[in-house]
């Protein structure tokens, strides 16, 4: 008695017809039965491939009817549900209504704003330890969630000017003649474009001459105290000064107008060998210039926790400063390196990555830790 074979049918023959079309199975490829009630030539919408259709057949042609508005991720309430799930762990309304395209956020995860205006002073004298990516990154989450943010930018190489879509090259206004030529800053600042309530005052190349020529100047560390002093900041909830890899006179200028210092720290040794050096200026900018400086956050970035030694630096940080030190870690991230070639922050460029989302937790530490003072 002849048994027939699993996924075959009973008119079917020997091994040699293995590659012939069987109504009503699968063509011996693994893909389950096909269900008899499937039209042949088109999927059953599980998988399987189309049969070939019966002879003298008319092709179905299938028509798509797709308008601009149909490729709108926001007009659809399944997939703004999907991108709000994308965009988790406390995640605003309004980041995720940036990941959904739409234009209108609502202003119900505004964060407490401060009785005044935090000038923070974001320095670290090593290079490659995220002070742009930083300023940059926080003040749009900041701005995001309703408050006034000024970022100024004095690093001669304007990176953060870059990351804001501000234009720095060419003889455009800039710190460099707030600093050195007195120019008023409000002729400087300008609005970030798509960021409402984010400001920028760029900086050029021009400003790695003003190491040299401020020597020369009464009350060089002061200048840009002054500046800022002259302008109506009172409108800002927070000024983020991101600083150059140095601890020369432009450093000093912002340790030196400012009222709470923000370390960003990369969790490698080399960062930990020069956080004593930048202390110890601290100290001495402190005691003879700004004794109102503190230092209040350090923000451990690049965090790779496949690491043991990243583990090792975020806890020898910890151990030391304690509560001065977020909580949150920024993590490695390809997405926060792209986004300053589109001219965004991470936080508008995806706002879903690791980074952005962590970033939105620094900034929101932040804000709610200058409410409780």
């Amino acid at each position: 008695m002849s048994r027939t074979p699993p996924g075959a049918s009973a008119g079917s023959s020997a091994p040699g017809d293995r590659g012939r079309a069987i109504t009503g199975t699968a063509d011996g490829l693994g893909w389950p039965e096909r269900p008899l009630s499937a039209p042949l030539g088109s999927p059953s919408g599980l998988g399987w491939p189309a049969s070939a259709p019966p002879a003298g057949a008319r092709p179905v042609e299938r028509k798509t009817s797709v308008t601009p508005n149909s490729l709108n991720p926001g007009d659809s309430p399944l997939v703004r549900e999907a991108l709000s799930s994308v965009v988790s762990r406390e995640t605003s309304p309004q980041q995720a209504a940036v990941a959904s395209g739409s234009s209108s956020a609502t202003r119900d995860g505004d964060w407490p704003r401060p009785p005044k205006t935090r000038i923070f002073t974001v320095a670290n004298q090593k290079g490659g330890v995220g002070k742009t990516t930083t300023s940059v990154n926080l003040a749009a989450a900041l701005s995001m969630h309703g408050q006034r943010v000024l970022v100024v930018d004095l690093d001669p190489q304007g990176n953060a000017s870059t990351a804001l879509a501000i234009e720095h090259r060419g003889d455009v206004p800039d710190m460099y003649k707030v600093l050195v030529e007195d120019m008023p800053l409000a002729e400087v600042v300008k609005e970030v474009p798509d960021m409402p309530g984010l400001y920028c005052a760029p900086a050029t190349i021009d400003l790695a001459g003003a190491e040299i020529e401020l020597v020369s100047m009464v009350a060089r560390e002061a200048r840009l105290q002054r500046a800022l002093a002259a302008y109506d900041v009172i409108e800002f909830d927070y000024i983020l000064i991101d600083c150059p890899p140095s601890l020369g006179l432009l450093t000093v200028n912002a340790l030196m107008a400012a009222n709470e210092l923000l370390i960003p720290i990369q969790c490698e040794y080399y960062a930990l060998e020069g956080l004593g050096q930048l202390l110890r200026n601290v100290e001495l900018v402190r005691a003879h210039l700004n004794p109102t400086l503190d230092l209040s956050t350090i923000l451990m970035t690049m965090y790779d926790g496949r690491t043991r030694l990243a583990s090792q630096v975020a806890e020898e940080v910890r151990s030391h400063f304690g509560d001065t030190v977020l909580s949150t870690l920024i993590p490695r991230s390809v997405r926060v390196s792209e986004a300053p070639s589109y001219g965004q922050s991470v936080m508008t460029y995806d706002p879903g990555s690791s980074g952005a989302m962590a970033y939105m937790d620094a900034a929101r530490e932040i804000a709610y830790r200058g409410a409780a003072v």
